[in-house]
């Protein structure tokens, strides 16, 4: 539900490194028994869907604000893309206090209350 809101409402932005990320975690979690192959052709035609609407933007600057490093690669693509809004259930990223530019780091349930 939050993200055909977030088509719907919002412009969805992804970066070469998180295509990257999209691609391979999927393949490391069939690897390691977490995902079967059914499973897994599932969530890679659920993330085509999601990239097929998505604008790519490659991030010029990287930024050092997330307490797992691996998660910075979201935020130096919300700077590039000047994303006003991050959805997201990341820990990591929803426990960000201040950020050095305007986002707003949103939960989806937190996003579908918004209106």
């Amino acid at each position: 539900m939050a993200i055909k809101k977030a088509f719907e409402e919002a412009d969805i932005y992804v970066s070469p490194n998180l295509l990257a990320e999209y691609r391979n975690i999927p393949l490391e979690l069939e690897a390691e028994g977490k995902i079967t192959r059914h499973q897994l052709e599932a969530l890679i035609t659920g993330i085509a869907a999601f990239v097929a609407g998505a604008m790519l933007v490659s991030p010029r600057k990287s930024v050092n604000l997330c307490r797992d490093e691996k998660d910075n690669m979201v935020l130096e693509c919300c700077l590039e893309a000047k994303a006003t809004f991050l959805m997201t259930g990341d820990k990591d990223l929803l426990d960000i206090k201040e950020l050095p530019f305007d986002l707003n780091i949103l939960t989806p349930q937190e996003f579908l209350k918004r209106t």
